[in-house]
């Protein structure tokens, strides 16, 4: 795994300014639900660095929740507009004072879905607290009631963000250099035909193999077993 700074082009926003930021956004959430019951709920995965660090600076109780939004693909660098709900809330959330707590938003198709979707379970209040606000990519109007920071349209990880599922863990946001950066791969042989798959593979008890680069491909080992053995049974007799 390549070290970040290999194809970092700047820092965005550094950790310390990242950290003040976000404590100026738990003052802010503390004051105005100070007389209310504040439920957060996180958008998956990229929201999970910039939730745990706004919590710790809410300074009144509060309830968490997570869903997960599909809308990027592996790989991909832009939301494709198409909005699919791979994990649903566990509670109600009916009557409920909620605040949305997203990473960043940036052409507005996946939040808006996401706010028509809560709306319809009626909470008592529906607002937006995204930590990072591409404006210059918007296509839809959404509400944002509270914002960490206004970002240029440049491809951004790190806290949260990720590049093809890595580096989310940096404690600051930084600007991909795209000439310089090229996705992670290994060569594995499954010895099938000789194939030969880059990819990162998840194998299941079924013997089903995922490849996590956009590729899905399955090898049914029960059918390539009974081949040899019959193939092995038939050399024998």
């Amino acid at each position: 795994m390549r070290d970040y700074h290999d194809f970092l082009q700047k820092k965005l926003v550094d950790e310390s300014t990242l950290q003040a930021r976000i404590e100026m956004l738990g003052e802010e959430l503390s004051r105005d639900y100070n007389d209310k019951s504040l439920h957060l709920i996180c958008i998956l995965r990229g929201g999970v660095m910039f939730l745990t660090d706004l919590m710790r600076n809410i300074n009144i109780p509060h309830s968490i929740d997570f869903m997960a939004i599909s809308s990027y693909g592996v790989g991909a660098r832009q939301s494709t507009g198409q909005v699919r709900l791979t994990m649903d809330l566990r509670d109600d959330i009916q009557g409920r004072d909620v605040v949305l707590v997203e990473d960043i938003v940036d052409s507005g198709h996946t939040l808006a879905s996401v706010l028509e979707l809560l709306s319809l379970r009626k909470p008592a209040s529906l607002k937006v607290c995204t930590l990072l606000d591409k404006a210059e990519r918007r296509e839809v109007d959404v509400p944002i009631d509270y914002c960490g920071f206004t970002i240029p349209n440049e491809f951004v990880f790190g806290y949260g963000l990720d590049i093809d599922e890595y580096y989310r863990g940096l404690p600051l946001v930084g600007v991909v250099n795209p000439e310089l950066y090229q996705p992670y791969q290994q060569e594995l042989r499954f010895g099938v035909s000789g194939s030969a798959y880059p990819a990162y593979p998840l194998a299941t008890s079924t013997g089903e193999t995922f490849l996590l680069h956009g590729v899905v491909d399955r090898i049914d080992r029960t059918e390539n077993d009974a081949s040899a053995r019959g193939a092995a049974q038939g050399s024998s007799g």
